[in-house]
């Protein structure tokens, strides 16, 4: 089973092409290409949305080609240009000028058929426009090739990314999912069956720390920096003498919910617990602008508080919840995170859960975790497979809001 995949749901344009041999369970990469637009939104200090539209439509053309260039074709007869519809490309206008820029190489890769059996797009959730472009040009190219497409959720795709590393999952077992738009804890019984145990009440994990990073200065995507600054200092100074430094400028953040009697999460208060405290300290020496030290201790003091408020979460759903579960998947862009990743390792062993984590290069959004959540879901018989033409495939839309709780 070959899968062609898209990923466009916020500002990473991801394209890959994936197998699966059922008799060995092996999944392979066989081509992956993926654009960034961390550079172009760093002037806003978060992703806007019509600017990541924009940047889809620009570079899926070249993605796919830069794929197809890796995978035979199934049929060596060209497609007819005179046959080919831009119908489903005509409200991403970059997108659209692209394709038919490319179409005008009669040489083009996209004029033969590739080797592939689906083409599987992120449907949901994520920001709608960007979403849009890439449901488009799914649209566009199964018309092309006359491939079923299958719509799929993106936090199951970050649950999927796992299976690069670990090709079998024993359930039940609990996932974090922890990214930038994203902070959830679910209960999956198996694929497909996920129930959101909790979930942030307002700011995902990686939103609050480039909120802070803005705060202090830093610059956007802050995530990073304030991980890199914390641990700095941890390699530096013992962890006494960073609190006795914090103590005498009186550096001390909450633990939001961190003793409430549930899942949930919450994240604003923390942020805004930082914006006072820059303040204060501002007034209380006099100046306009905190030093690296004091920025370095708060950045600590910061990822303390989210590290141990996760902790305090996993073990109130893994005491609360009857099932006994096997493993802890842990996925999204913020696992990248070295000091969250330790101390998440450090509870399953004391806990005995399998830590799952996918590959760094898959912790991100990228195509290859749709790929993988697609085969899932084929290999389960849960997912919808839509044929071109067909009632269903015309009125796919984008979901922005789509749950893991209504797959």
């Amino acid at each position: 089973m070959r899968i062609l995949s898209i990923e466009t749901s916020c500002d990473e344009t991801g394209i890959s092409i994936v197998e699966y041999d059922k008799n060995t369970n092996k999944y392979k990469i066989l081509a992956d290409s993926l654009n960034s637009q961390i550079d172009i939104h760093k002037e806003f200090g978060g992703v806007f949305p019509m600017m990541a539209k924009r940047e889809h439509g620009n570079n899926l053309t070249d993605l796919l080609t830069s794929c197809l260039h890796k995978v035979s074709s199934s049929d060596t007869s060209s497609i007819n240009k005179e046959n080919i519809n831009f119908d489903f490309l005509s409200r991403e206008k970059e997108l659209e000028e692209k394709v038919k820029v490319e179409l005008d190489n009669k040489d083009s890769l996209l004029y033969k058929i590739p080797d592939i059996d689906y083409v599987a797009v992120t449907r949901g959730p994520g920001l709608e426009p960007a979403l849009w472009v890439g449901l488009s040009f799914a649209k566009f190219l199964c018309t092309l090739w006359q491939k079923p497409m299958l719509g799929i959720n993106h936090m199951e795709g970050h649950i999927s990314s796992v299976l690069m590393e670990s090709n079998v999952v024993n359930f039940p077992t609990l996932a974090l999912l922890i990214s930038g738009g994203h902070t959830e804890l679910v209960d999956i019984e198996n694929w497909g069956k996920y129930n959101i145990i909790g979930k942030t009440r307002d700011d995902a994990i990686g939103e609050a720390y480039d909120k802070v990073a803005r705060i202090l200065g830093l610059s956007y995507p802050g995530g990073p920096l304030i991980a890199g600054r914390a641990k700095k200092l941890r390699e530096m100074v013992s962890d006494k003498e960073i609190q006795k430094k914090k103590d005498s400028f009186s550096i001390k953040l909450p633990r939001p919910m961190m003793k409430t009697n549930d899942m949930d999460l919450s994240f604003s208060g923390l942020k805004t617990a930082v914006l006072y405290l820059a303040r204060d300290l501002k007034k209380n020496i006099n100046t306009e602008t905190l030093s690296d030290e004091i920025v370095d201790l708060i950045c600590h003091e910061f990822e303390n508080s989210v590290m141990e408020v996760i902790i305090s979460k996993l073990n109130f759903a893994n005491r609360a919840n009857e099932r006994k579960y096997k493993n802890l998947i842990v996925a999204g862009g913020v696992i990248a995170n070295e000091f969250l990743k330790e101390h998440i390792n450090m509870w399953c062993e004391d806990n005995n859960l399998h830590f799952l984590k996918p590959d760094k290069s898959l912790a991100t959004d990228n195509a290859v975790m749709i790929a993988l959540a697609a085969i899932v879901g084929l290999n389960n018989n849960y997912i919808d497979i839509v044929t071109p033409g067909s009632d269903d495939f015309i009125n796919m839309i984008p979901d922005g809001g789509w749950s893991l709780g209504n797959i």
